[in-house]
């Protein structure tokens, strides 16, 4: 019910805009965060947004360089990653959950709807 897009190949010090679109669900309602997962790696929390809009939270690797925002008419979730490093290279999931508040946000078994994840590849 989810579906993350805008991935793709970008260099360095670039910028990518992933977008995260639902049609089944009302974002209104929904606490929406991104993870990712690189290659050999555990999937990692990237930044989440409550419901209400009134929350976030940043891993602080990508503080001052990415914004989520929600635009619940369009039940659609932004991530704008600027500054791009290689080490941001991953393959990006966009989760909902209806049940997440503060202390669970960066823990994915909080969320029940998952994304099919777009890839992000960073050059240096």
């Amino acid at each position: 019910q989810l579906q993350a897009f805008g991935g793709g190949l970008v260099q360095a010090g670039g910028s990518l805009r992933l977008s995260c679109a639902t049609s089944g669900l009302a974002f209104t309602w929904y606490a929406v965060a991104w993870f990712r997962q690189a290659p050999g790696k555990e999937r990692e929390f990237v930044v989440g947004i409550r419901r209400n809009n009134a929350f976030t939270s940043y891993e602080d690797s990508v503080k001052s360089r990415f914004t989520i925002s929600k635009d619940n008419a369009k039940n659609t979730v932004y991530l704008q990653m600027n500054s791009l490093k290689p080490e941001d290279t991953a393959v990006y999931y966009c989760a909902a959950d209806r049940g997440v508040i503060n202390t669970t946000m960066r823990n994915s078994r909080a969320y029940t709807y998952w994304g099919q994840g777009t890839l992000v590849t960073v050059s240096s």
